[in-house]
């Protein structure tokens, strides 16, 4: 083989790699991208239940706040539902701020209305 088709090859595989880095930086804009979509549309569904719940706000908008979740989980798939708004830890689950103990388990309820886990209220 002569130099000029080692230099030839040599271009062919830097191009080929430079192509894929191409497609995996678009990849991950294009994740990115649906990942913004997803939690703006959680932010309307949060936003339509609270005025539903507490100010008399029309389930409709509750009710079209869940499709268009449905649709972007259809088109582009669901992301990760881990929390991750940038104010707490990253990676608890849903589930974790429901209980209202972000990364401990709920603990059971007690006598009182607390939860067992629960530290005595100082006072």
């Amino acid at each position: 083989m002569g130099l000029m088709d080692k230099v030839k090859q040599g271009a062919g595989q830097a191009l080929t790699k430079a192509q894929q880095g191409v497609n995996q930086g678009k990849a991950k804009i294009d994740q990115a991208q649906a990942k913004h979509q997803w939690d703006g549309l959680l932010r309307e569904l949060g936003a339509a239940v609270y005025a539903e719940q507490r100010q008399g706000g029309p389930a409709d908008a509750v009710t079209a706040a869940l499709a268009a979740l449905d649709e972007h989980a259809t088109d582009q798939g669901a992301p990760d539902t881990a929390v991750d708004g940038g104010d707490g830890p990253v990676g608890y689950s849903v589930s974790d701020t429901v209980s209202g103990t972000v990364g401990e388990p709920a603990g059971e309820p007690v006598g009182d209305g607390g939860m067992a886990n629960e530290e005595p209220a100082a006072g």
